[in-house]
């Protein structure tokens, strides 16, 4: 059977979908079978060979939507090699290894999974899309995204090289191959 790789998502505001439709296409280019799916909408993992996983870091947590994925699909999931990405930061520095240290911490609290790749992006910001409650806490002075104008944060060639990564570290059996 040719290896399947499920590239699942979760979304607050949609940034992490495009991230992970860039991934997509990414290891399609390299003749991988991809299904690209809503985290809330997978019912089984049957078929694949491996499991990416997409979400925001909000409020120092993997989103509820890529929790309960990981809940639902565990066993599954301890069976198969998986990795994971986060978007949340809003620039890089100082917040990239912050929000690695909470992605860390997130994944700590679940010794069944250990994930063949992880990594985090600076994500992308407009408060003019934020919806209630964030739209609140955003304009709390106290909040660090208090007067934060809107920007696009994310590494493209960061990212795909990322994805460059993912065959050796999900299906170490298949050849490498060259980048374009």
């Amino acid at each position: 059977m040719a290896a399947s790789i499920l590239i699942a998502y979760a979304i607050r505001y949609g940034s992490t979908q495009e991230v992970t439709e860039a991934v997509g296409a990414r290891l399609r280019g390299r003749g991988l079978g991809v299904e690209v799916r809503r985290a809330r909408e997978v019912r089984s993992l049957d078929g694949f060979s491996a499991v990416v996983l997409g979400a925001p870091l909000y409020i120092g947590s993997l989103l509820r939507e890529a929790r309960k994925f990981l809940k639902r699909h565990r066993t599954a999931l301890s069976r198969m090699p998986v990795a994971i990405f986060a978007l949340g930061p809003v620039s890089a520095g100082a917040e990239l290894e912050g929000s690695r240290t909470q992605l860390d911490a997130a994944l700590a609290k679940l010794p069944w999974l250990t994930p063949a790749a992880t990594e985090v992006f600076v994500g992308k910001y407009d408060p003019a899309q934020l919806r209630f409650p964030d739209s609140l806490l955003a304009a709390l002075p106290a909040s660090p995204l208090h007067g934060l104008p809107a920007h696009d944060g994310r590494d493209w060639p960061a990212i795909r090289a990322w994805a460059d990564t993912l065959p050796a570290a999900l299906l170490p059996e298949s050849p490498p191959v060259e980048a374009p």
